[in-house]
């Protein structure tokens, strides 16, 4: 047997293709023939999906590098011998190891539940006999035999072709099915314009067919996809390189600033080993120990909550991914619409009639006026037509309807109109579709005549009737009319609309030929309608600063007019298209500046292939965008991997797709992703705030041991002190600001720079200001308490110890948004915050007042004037704080901002 070449069997006779395979298309292969196919291609499936193991997901929580620093404190802290301190550190790693491990565990259960796998079979001759075998078994040269409903398994170079249609939408984007024939096509057709194949996925909508199987498995166009998805790079999230930025910058900076007070205190005559704890609790005070815990936290709530509104993420970080989106490229069919065609306008003489659904019913609607189909005989005509020249069926209930898609839409309006979908007319006759004469016609008895109801291609229909029926009853359709007719078809298909004409007529005997003497009755419009919350979540969208930009493999024409009716471009008008033809060698790292501005402003892509997606989406990657893409299609699957945050169907996506995305919506609902992204906007502010506010509390920490040692001062705090502080006043309040509700305006700013850091300068003169504060409030408490209420060193340490503490708890105060109201911001009215700061008064208490632990952090009684010292004090920060929030750089930047 000589191997056909796949990406060669379209553009070849099926004759020539059937002697490649050394094939008998009437007979098949025989059992000698199918073992050796089989042992030298291999079954035919794709290759299985990896299942994501327990131990990857428990490696992934130990990869960030403040983790590492931790570990790295923990050692140090053992190895002085310092239990207590050590074991508190691992204590903090665990928590948040086993937090992001149980919620990234359960969202990838989650997503592989949605991948069941469905046993599929296949009809084929083999030895001259007709069996139905597992499709796995199918191999290269095995001839398959089609009809309606079948899910084709295998890439087919077809034989015999009668009336045979295929939905090729999860391959190519298309939502009308695709009509097959048997002549070789040209070499450079695309897979949509390949019309002599059937390709493994697509689907059988209409007729029968037989065909030469040319590919199996990885080698079928769907094996090529899959192959893309598995091959394509997934990047790291925006989140997961800014905490691995501040994580880096933390080491150094700790590093540094415990070598510099080492060195300084042995200068000053301290011993080695004391300077060497001091420089472990500089480490303890500079490392904020609640960070990953409380990112953790935040990220699963946010998981959590999107899982609450119909969206299983796969991962942590991907839910403040889509915060940090700046534009969303997405597929036309099955995303933005909802994969089935509807009626949404008949044509007919002088006027045409809309369509209006409400509810299960719909209403009809012309000049303003509404129709009734019992009285208007060419809506009734229409309907009737529709619902008798047809060979779908919508089923009984529970059933699952059956044909192909536009005639299962004239069923639905003829049910919606409740009109009789099988009149009491006996059927006598059936004329199936025909390519040659692209029309079908059906014949029932009426009364002592024959109605004849036909429908098909709009100029074919035309080109063979006699008359057409006006408002006033049946008027001859001469030259002119019929050009006038053709004019408003051209017009209605360049704005998307697929056409049906419909015509009748009346003979006194069932076998007269059908298409003569017909009477045009009107043109049918559908379109493959926009799912309803579309249109409202792209201008959701739009406010808030996100680009969206349609790639589909369907028609340009077609693609345009759902963009243009879904509000794509600019301010909804305005589109921008280009074919996929124009980027067949695309290379997203070299491509020229002018094509990369064209690229980057076009509102649409149509007839793009899937590798072209997956370069579409590098390039605006490569161009600094933080790139969502949603799809639902076999053809969507690379691109949804390559993607920041890929975005599958639930209800109406492919396994492929699921496999392939960090998000799978269960709603299927577009308005859910502008859910999710503003809750990603909420968690990076969130993130935010809490990190100012923990960076600024741990600056305080190693300002006060560092300017102490430096000074001369006793240590006025100790590292055991510093990590109960890091453990407990920092990270619940962080914990409360990591769950707020979030500005209401979050979804009216634009994106952030996806460069920006989650500190950046102006960010840093916040944390250096607070920190500041603090320290120069707990150095003063430390030093009154010595020299003006003659204190000594362990109750001074106490007044430091609880000035410091008030003082990080207030500090939470501070890192309301600028511009807010002093007394009623997003802070205050944070319920979180207010049970943070009751609970670690509690906790403080304890450690004051209760002997075991006030013991084991070396806290005597300062007495009542030492502990009113340190309240006092502690209000200071607070003070400042809020002034500087009023009258600071985040201020300024954001009034300019506005302005």
């Amino acid at each position: 047997m000589n191997d056909v070449n796949q990406t060669a069997a379209f553009a070849k006779p099926s004759e020539i293709v059937a002697h490649s395979l050394s094939v008998d298309p009437e007979y098949g292969l025989d059992d000698s023939e199918i073992i050796a196919r089989r042992n030298r291609h291999g079954p035919n499936q794709l290759r299985a999906h990896a299942k994501q193991s327990v131990f990857v997901i428990l490696a992934h929580q130990f990869k960030g590098v403040i983790v590492w620093l931790l570990a790295f404190a923990a050692g140090l802290s053992f190895y002085f011998h310092d239990v207590a301190e050590g074991v508190a550190i691992v204590i903090v790693l665990v928590i948040n190891a086993a937090i992001g491990f149980v919620t990234e565990l359960r969202a990838a259960r989650s997503m592989e539940a949605l991948l069941n796998i469905a046993t599929v079979t296949t009809r084929v001759r083999r030895g001259g006999k007709t069996v139905r075998i597992d499709a796995q078994d199918l191999v290269p040269g095995d001839i398959v035999l089609l009809d309606a409903g079948d899910v084709v398994t295998a890439d087919v170079r077809l034989v015999h072709a009668s009336n045979l249609q295929c939905d090729e939408s999860v391959l190519t984007g298309e939502s009308v099915p695709v009509a097959k024939q048997t002549d070789p096509v040209s070499p450079d057709a695309a897979i949509g314009d390949r019309a002599c194949m059937v390709f493994k996925g697509t689907a059988v909508t209409q007729g029968v067919g037989e065909g030469i199987v040319t590919a199996t498995g990885m080698e079928t166009e769907l094996g090529h996809i899959s192959h893309l998805v598995q091959t394509a790079e997934s990047s790291a999230s925006p989140l997961e390189k800014r905490l691995d930025r501040l994580g880096h910058r933390l080491v150094w900076l700790t590093l540094g600033l415990a070598a510099l007070v080492i060195g300084a205190g042995i200068l000053r005559g301290h011993e080695i080993a004391a300077m060497i704890q001091t420089g472990i609790a500089l480490a303890v005070a500079a490392v904020p120990e609640g960070l990953p815990v409380v990112a953790t936290l935040s990220l699963a709530r946010g998981m959590w909550r999107m899982a609450a509104r119909n969206a299983i993420i796969s991962n942590l970080s991907s839910v403040e991914t889509l915060g940090a989106t700046t534009v969303i490229l997405t597929d036309k069919t099955g995303t933005l619409t909802e994969n089935r065609m509807a009626v949404v306008q008949y044509l007919v003489a002088d006027t045409a009639i809309d369509l209006h659904k409400q509810g299960e019913s719909v209403q009809f609607e012309s000049d303003g006026n509404v129709l009734d189909p019992g009285q208007d005989t060419r809506l009734g005509a229409l309907l009737r037509i529709g619902a008798l020249c047809n060979g779908a069926s919508l089923g009984e209930a529970g059933e699952t309807p059956s044909g192909d898609p536009m005639e299962l839409a004239l069923l639905r309006v003829a049910r919606q109109a409740r009109r009789t979908l099988v009149p009491k007319c006996e059927k006598v006759g059936e004329h199936a579709f025909d390519q040659a004469t692209k029309m079908m016609a059906s014949v029932h008895r009426d009364g002592e005549e024959f109605l004849y109801s036909i429908k098909g291609a709009p100029e074919a229909v035309i080109d063979v009737c006699s008359y057409v029926l006006g408002s006033d009853g049946f008027e001859d359709l001469d030259a002119a009319a019929r050009a006038d007719w053709l004019d408003r078809v051209r017009i209605a298909a360049a704005d998307g609309l697929r056409l049906l004409a419909m015509a009748m007529k009346r003979a006194d005997r069932a076998d007269a030929f059908p298409y003569e003497d017909l009477t045009l009755v009107g043109i049918v419009c559908l379109r493959d309608p926009l799912r309803g919350d579309v249109t409202e979540a792209i201008a959701a969208a739009r406010a808030a600063g996100v680009r969206v930009v349609m790639m589909t493999g369907d028609h340009a024409d077609t693609a345009a007019a759902i963009a243009s009716q879904a509000g794509l471009g600019t301010d909804g008008h305005h589109l921008t298209v280009i074919e996929g033809k124009e980027l067949t060698d695309l290379d997203p790292g070299e491509v020229d500046g002018l094509l990369r501005d064209r690229i980057l402003a076009a509102d649409v892509f149509a007839r793009v292939a899937p590798a072209t997606k997956l370069n579409l989406a590098a390039l605006y990657q490569n161009s600094g965008h933080i790139v969502a893409m949603t799809g639902d299609g076999v053809n969507d699957a690379p691109a949804l991997k390559k993607a920041d945050i890929g975005i599958a169907m639930g209800q109406r996506g492919t396994e492929v797709a699921r496999e392939a995305a960090h998000m799978v919506l269960t709603d299927d609902s577009f308005g859910t992703i502008i859910a999710a992204m503003r809750q990603g906007r909420v968690i990076f502010d969130n993130i935010r705030k809490f990190v100012i506010y923990l960076m600024s509390c741990n600056v305080s920490e190693v300002l006060i041991v560092g300017l102490a040692v430096g000074a001369g001062l006793p240590i006025p705090l100790l590292p055991l002190q510093i990590l109960f502080l890091n453990l407990v006043t920092d990270v619940f309040p962080a914990f409360a600001l990591g769950f707020g509700a979030g500005d209401e305006a979050v979804m009216r700013q634009p994106p952030r720079d996806p460069a920006e850091s989650i500190i950046d300068r102006s960010r840093w003169i916040t944390i250096g200001v607070l920190g500041g504060a603090i320290t120069l409030a707990t150095l003063a408490a430390f030093w009154l308490a010595l020299h003006w209420l003659m204190l000594d060193v362990g109750p001074s340490v106490t007044v430091a110890f609880v000035t410091l503490a008030l003082a990080q708890l207030w500090n939470a105060f501070n890192v309301r948004a600028p511009g807010g109201h002093i007394f009623v911001n997003e802070v205050t009215r944070n319920p979180w915050i207010w049970g943070a700061i009751a609970l670690c008064l509690g906790l403080i208490a304890a450690a004051l007042w209760v002997p075991s632990l006030s013991d084991i952090l070396k806290l005597p009684d300062p007495g009542l004037a030492g502990l009113w010292l340190a309240l006092g004090a502690s209000f200071v920060p607070l003070m400042i704080g809020q002034a500087f929030v009023r009258f600071g750089p985040e201020h300024r930047n954001k009034s300019s901002a506005q302005t």
